[in-house]
């Protein structure tokens, strides 16, 4: 099965997450491998309904699309839950999330 790679090469705000929503319908898996909820993507659908997301990879809002929140992942469960919640009260299907056993757990008094 071919697979695409996005990888940023300048430190963040590449626009990795725009990138992802724009293959989003050709994707059967979005993979979050590494990083933490320090920074986001915000995705804007073609109804104009905008989401912004930090720890969730941005193939949750299509369709279809199985996600993973890889081993790589910082993961804050506090902003993880309340990144769900804010999705579910929008309507948007997160039963097709996957999470890491192996992700790595930070609390805010880290």
């Amino acid at each position: 099965m071919p697979a695409i790679v996005l990888i940023g090469a300048q430190w963040g705000d590449e626009g990795k997450g725009k990138a992802t929503d724009l293959l989003g319908e050709q994707l059967q898996w979005v993979v979050r491998y590494q990083g933490g909820n320090n920074a986001g993507h915000t995705v804007v659908l073609p109804n104009g309904d905008k989401f912004a997301l930090h720890l969730i990879p941005s193939g949750i809002l299509t369709p279809g699309v199985r996600n993973v929140i890889g081993n790589g992942v910082v993961v804050d469960p506090g902003v993880l839950l309340e990144e769900l919640a804010g999705l579910e009260k929008r309507d948007v299907d997160t039963s097709n999330l996957l999470l890491s056993a192996d992700a790595h757990l930070i609390m805010p008094y880290h």
